[in-house]
């Protein structure tokens, strides 16, 4: 982690161990995590500022991923993104990180998590750690191999993200942790995006959420994508002309 030095991810600075806890030290950004700046704040983010925000996402996911050996987040959600005061997005929490060639392991989680996981996920780790025998559900159907899916279910978990941020609410608000993997796991479900949203975003969600892990676009693919909208849309706007 020390190693890691990207605009777009959490500045790591060291870690104090002792035998009751272990305290990892980062940087500190004064707006708190996207979810808090986006649902619980009284100030309103406009529609560019969101867009430059997801894109910030993107480039720290391609860096990652992009390491040698590649680096997999496994718990991509608006919690674990912290903004600092010029509203840019970095991407902390690698708690589930693996390395490519690490165990995979099963990760029990809360409902917040659940919420931005792909039935991959799901059905493969989720599930297995209930005793249900249905581990590696992907792989068997889709002949994917452990990192690709591993991979592409960050691009799925980034899908409902970019739905946040263009939505500003709360995926599957409505429903609990079980609810979720009934939805998302058995029936196949994806969140509905309302009118109104620019067709080339909504063309991004849903590639970020297709069944099978192959089609999924990669993040350099969504950066390509985003970059040449954001330039399009705000031709005037700097960040979205910084090179990629």
């Amino acid at each position: 982690m020390k190693r890691l030095r990207h605009p777009n991810i959490l500045l790591f600075m060291g870690a104090v161990y002792s035998q009751e806890r272990l305290a990892i030290v980062t940087e500190f950004l004064s707006r708190g995590s996207l979810f808090m700046a986006l649902h619980k704040s009284k100030r309103a983010i406009d529609i560019r500022r969101r867009m430059r925000m997801a894109l910030d996402v993107v480039r720290g996911m391609n860096y990652l991923h992009h390491r040698n050996p590649p680096i997999l987040h496994r718990d991509l959600k608006s919690s674990n993104l912290l903004v600092d005061r010029n509203w840019n997005v970095k991407v902390g929490d690698f708690g589930l990180s693996k390395w490519k060639n690490a165990t995979l392991l099963a990760t029990k989680s809360g409902r917040g998590t659940v919420c931005y996981y792909s039935v991959t996920i799901i059905c493969g780790f989720e599930l297995a750690n209930c005793g249900i025998p249905c581990a590696w559900y992907n792989m068997l159907i889709f002949h994917v191999s452990p990192f690709i899916l591993l991979a592409k279910c960050d691009v799925f978990s980034f899908g409902v993200v970019l739905w946040e941020l263009m939505t500003q609410s709360i995926p599957w608000n409505n429903l609990n942790s079980l609810q979720v993997v009934g939805v998302v796991g058995f029936m196949d479900r994806r969140l509905d995006i309302p009118e109104g949203i620019d067709p080339e975003i909504v063309s991004i969600i849903w590639d970020c959420w297709l069944s099978d892990p192959n089609e999924r676009p990669s993040f350099e693919n969504i950066l390509q994508r985003m970059s040449g909208f954001l330039r399009r849309s705000f031709p005037s706007d700097r960040r979205c002309l910084d090179d990629d």
